[in-house]
């Protein structure tokens, strides 16, 4: 059925890729899409700050914007799923085109801005799934937001009990301003609110709190955010979002397009940046990877460099679903052939 299915990926690349992530949402949610039956491998189930995973392969946000098809790519066979970016009022986003297939780089640019349904939808879409596998809640702010602090302080309350895991959104480069709030003074602002939260509605503590950043942070503002989060007990950070910036190697016509580039040039940027914050947290903070994961060794290479699990999107643009299961099984073949028995002993050993 993987063949079948990277075979129909295939003929969507040649369609608009926002029209051709429409049909593929589309098919998900009539029951279309794989199943991976094979068991979970023992060497690769994990802890990710509390929460069980039969393995460290995630669905990164952009995906599944509305959370309407989190059970659909648990049972294609992510070890977890993260829906979003929410934002409390439903948004259209940039006008199209805003979505650009770099295909000889395996790459995208995107400048979506944040378009999804609003929190309304996203809680009818949770309520809808069976309550099976890790399914976080990536939330952001509305770009006309006169406070946007407020925004993430609604989608925590709207959402609470609904998801496993929550993921403040500070870091796309496609809403104006949006990145400001990793400074420090305007970050403490908003993780004390996000605390305040907290402390009202996860009694027990159960509930884990990423922070996701951008890779184009300078290495003061590693120490600042790492200080930061660790000051509100977050659980962790999500290393990194979409880049600014344009590697001289893009080959494909639109690398001029403005938006946040991902994909395969993201790599050893957003490796080296787990590297960083791996080292200014010392182990205090857990670290998922994201960017420019397309392989087994890309996923070894960011759990060596500090990451806790790992999470993909692009990269299943240009191989397929298929990826999923590939990566899994060459990924417990690595880990073996290195000695280690599972993959906590692997974080950070490089």
């Amino acid at each position: 059925m993987s063949l079948l299915h990277d075979a129909a990926a295939a003929v969507l690349r040649r369609i608009d890729p926002e029209d051709a992530h429409a049909v593929t949402v589309t098919a998900l949610r009539l029951g279309l899409g794989p199943v991976d039956r094979a068991p979970p491998d023992p060497v690769l189930a994990t802890d990710l700050a509390g929460l069980s995973l039969p393995h460290p392969i995630g669905l990164a946000a952009g995906f599944d914007k509305n959370a309407e098809v989190p059970a659909a790519m648990l049972r294609a066979g992510f070890g977890f799923v993260e829906c979003g970016t929410v934002t409390p009022r439903a948004q259209a986003g940039n006008p199209r085109p805003r979505l650009f297939r770099l295909t000889d780089d395996r790459a995208v640019i995107n400048r979506l801005g944040f378009n999804n349904r609003g929190q309304e939808a996203f809680v009818a879409g949770l309520a809808a799934r069976p309550k099976t596998g890790v399914v976080g809640a990536n939330i952001g702010a509305n770009k006309d937001s006169e406070d946007r602090i407020a925004d993430y302080v609604s989608g925590c309350e709207r959402l609470w009990g609904r998801a496993d895991y929550f993921t403040i959104n500070v870091s796309s480069p496609n809403t104006p301003g949006l990145r400001d709030l990793q400074g420090r003074g305007a970050l403490e602002d908003l993780l004390g609110a996000i605390s305040e939260v907290r402390r009202r509605l996860d009694v027990g503590g159960q509930t884990p709190v990423f922070l996701k950043v951008a890779p184009d942070l300078a290495d003061d503002e590693v120490t600042g955010v790492v200080e930061t989060a660790l000051g509100f007990r977050l659980s962790g950070l999500i290393v990194s979002n979409t880049t600014t910036q344009r590697p001289p190697t893009l080959r494909s016509p639109p690398r001029g397009e403005a938006g946040g580039l991902s994909g395969a040039p993201l790599m050893e940027l957003s490796t080296l940046m787990l590297r960083r914050f791996h080292s200014a947290a010392g182990g205090r903070l857990t670290l998922i990877g994201a960017g420019g994961v397309a392989s087994a060794a890309d996923a070894d290479a960011q759990i060596r460099a500090g990451a806790s699990a790992v999470q993909l999107y692009t990269a299943l643009v240009f191989q397929g679903p298929g990826l999923v299961r590939r990566l899994r099984t060459d990924l417990a073949a690595r880990l073996r052939a290195d000695g280690f028995a599972n993959v906590s002993e692997a974080v950070g050993a490089s």
